[in-house]
């Protein structure tokens, strides 16, 4: 069945599955094999691993101390069948104290592969612009098998003023190569997710590094007043405002 013309200009704006067309009751041979293909992508970057030491050798020109950890999960199929697990850092695990600063964690999630990749574009920018803000960055901690949560254990351990969590997010049919982005002021063990502000979608397709980075580092100057993130914290950033 042929697929009207106004469907198929519809396709040029959106990477979703929209004006397949059919064949009989369902889908054309050639939109099967791409659905599959895509599903087949999607498992494999919930599957996919940090490769920390091309992570730390990207890092390293930001010249903060860096430190590998792993959560409860301790390995993959775990770290899915226990998200509990995930969010939890090992008892005993050392980190150095770091009074006042802002935590930075970049942790594996759902998709390792979109940390590993957006990652340190973000960074490059986002730390240089925090200095330049009177902000103190922390030591830059890699987390595998680690949830959003994790973050928590992470700056109550190095007694940090917030910590911000850049996490491979859930992998779809058309982005696998997605981070989000979550700050929580006075982060500590317990703390729940309304007290986060997220920035999503952060990816070539979606939202830029820079763009990010300037959402990231708008919302902490507010923090820093508020003394409060999450539904405390309204996300009013000007259209106008840029990195400086």
């Amino acid at each position: 069945m042929n697929t009207p013309s106004k469907w198929r200009d519809l396709r040029r704006f959106t990477d979703a599955r929209v004006a397949l067309g059919r064949a009989g009751n369902a889908l054309p041979t050639a939109a099967h094999l791409d659905f599959q293909e895509a599903h087949a992508r999607a498992r494999d970057a919930v599957w996919s691993s940090l490769d920390v030491a091309k992570l730390e050798e990207e890092l390293s020109p930001l010249g903060l101390p860096l430190q590998r950890v792993t959560s409860q999960a301790e390995e993959r199929r775990r770290f899915l069948l226990r998200p509990d697990l995930g969010r939890r850092l090992p008892e005993g695990t050392a980190l150095p104290k770091s009074l006042g600063s802002i935590a930075l964690v970049i942790a594996d999630g759902l998709c390792a592969s979109g940390v590993q990749q957006q990652a340190p574009a973000l960074l490059s920018v986002l730390v240089p612009a925090l200095i330049k803000a009177g902000f103190t960055p922390g030591p830059i901690i890699i987390a595998e098998q680690a949830r959003v949560a994790l973050g928590d254990d992470v700056a109550e351990a190095m007694e940090a003023a917030a910590v911000v969590v850049l996490i491979g997010e859930r992998p779809g049919l058309s982005a696998t190569d997605s981070m989000g982005l979550y700050i929580t002021w006075a982060a500590r063990r317990g703390s729940n997710d309304a007290m986060r502000n997220c920035i999503s979608n952060i990816r070539p397709g979606g939202l830029s590094a820079d763009f990010a980075a300037a959402k990231a580092l708008w919302l902490l100057a507010e923090a820093r007043k508020l003394g409060a993130t999450g539904v405390a914290l309204k996300d009013e950033m000007p259209s106008t405002y840029r990195l400086t």
